[in-house]
């Protein structure tokens, strides 16, 4: 079931380094793309989801949910939503609660397991005009996204086509112990410096729940997660929310074809993030392991501006439909 795909991606030298992969994109591509129409999207608990529409009119919707602290703006959501627009879909990039510059209105925020705010998006998006919907993720995205296509399961509405995560941690507490380790400091703190803003602004909505006097002292997710998203959210704690959430044990629950790229060079995944047997993959999931990529990298020079991982789910999809 595992396909080593470092055939098909074959970087310049100087970007064959998981951690180079994974800042450049963000430092330096730029993607035209033309501005969306947007969305205020009320939830069934009296919540809101901030939704970009690129409509061309078209039957064939995708539907991409972006990384841990990301947004529906980021390069890497853009640049996906180009390439499938150049081959005829419309795209729909939503933002999860309290992200895209736009603070929710609850105590709870988002996390790696809340399907059901991308199932209110997919039920919104299947009340359009479409034949064929898609899902895809990057990172806690690719996560969110092979979590619910197992939770859905044989109940999985006939219009979604399949799925495509990439980079996707599919063991969380393995990778929460990855990007504890002192060599991935650098990613700690910029995502701890982005939560500590995000909860201050929490805090002075609801200064009963939400305490950040200590938020200092935090160092890593575990700490993180027990304090904030596991009391948030209705979990125990760390571990009970990782657990819980985690797609890697439910992935062979997962009713349509779907595909996992993750690279071996990643600096955020955990060994367990790599699976290749039937047994958790199922009949359904393809697992790819280019040997370059780093976490939602994937660089490449081309004249249409596209990366591989844009023409990697142009090509699945190719397949999949056909």
């Amino acid at each position: 079931m595992i396909r080593e795909a470092c055939g098909d991606y074959s970087p310049p030298i100087w970007l064959r380094n998981g951690h180079i992969q994974s800042v450049w994109p963000s430092l330096f591509r730029r993607v035209p793309l033309f501005e969306p129409r947007t969305e205020v999207l009320a939830t069934p608990d009296h919540d809101e989801l901030h939704l970009d529409w690129y409509r061309q009119g078209s039957d064939r919707l995708a539907i991409i949910s972006h990384g841990l602290e990301g947004n529906s703006r980021r390069p890497y959501v853009l640049g996906l939503a180009r390439a499938l627009m150049l081959q005829g879909w419309d795209v729909l990039a939503w933002n999860y609660r309290s992200c895209g510059g736009v603070m929710n209105h609850l105590p709870r925020f988002y996390h790696s397991g809340a399907t059901e705010d991308l199932h209110t998006v997919v039920t919104r998006a299947l009340r359009g005009p479409y034949k064929n919907l898609f899902l895809s993720g990057f990172s806690m995205g690719g996560n969110l996204t092979l979590l619910y296509l197992a939770q859905l399961g044989e109940h999985i509405d006939s219009r979604v086509c399949g799925g495509i995560a990439y980079s996707a941690p599919v063991d969380l507490a393995g990778s929460a112990e990855v990007l504890a380790l002192p060599s991935r400091k650098i990613y700690m703190n910029r995502f701890l410096q982005d939560l500590q803003v995000k909860m201050q602004q929490k805090a002075e909505i609801f200064p009963n729940l939400i305490d950040t006097r200590d938020f200092a002292r935090i160092q890593n997710f575990h700490q993180f997660d027990n304090l904030y998203t596991a009391p948030l959210h209705g979990f125990r704690d760390a571990m009970d929310y990782w657990n819980r959430c985690s797609a890697l044990p439910h992935l062979k629950n997962i009713r349509v074809p779907s595909l996992i790229v993750n690279a071996a060079d990643d600096p955020f995944l955990s060994s367990d993030c790599y699976p290749c047997s039937l047994d958790l993959l199922g009949r359904y999931v393809r697992m790819e392991v280019p040997r370059w990529g780093g976490h939602v990298g994937f660089v490449e020079w081309r004249k249409d501006g596209l990366y591989w991982s844009e023409r990697r789910a142009l090509d699945f999809l190719a397949r999949t439909l056909g």
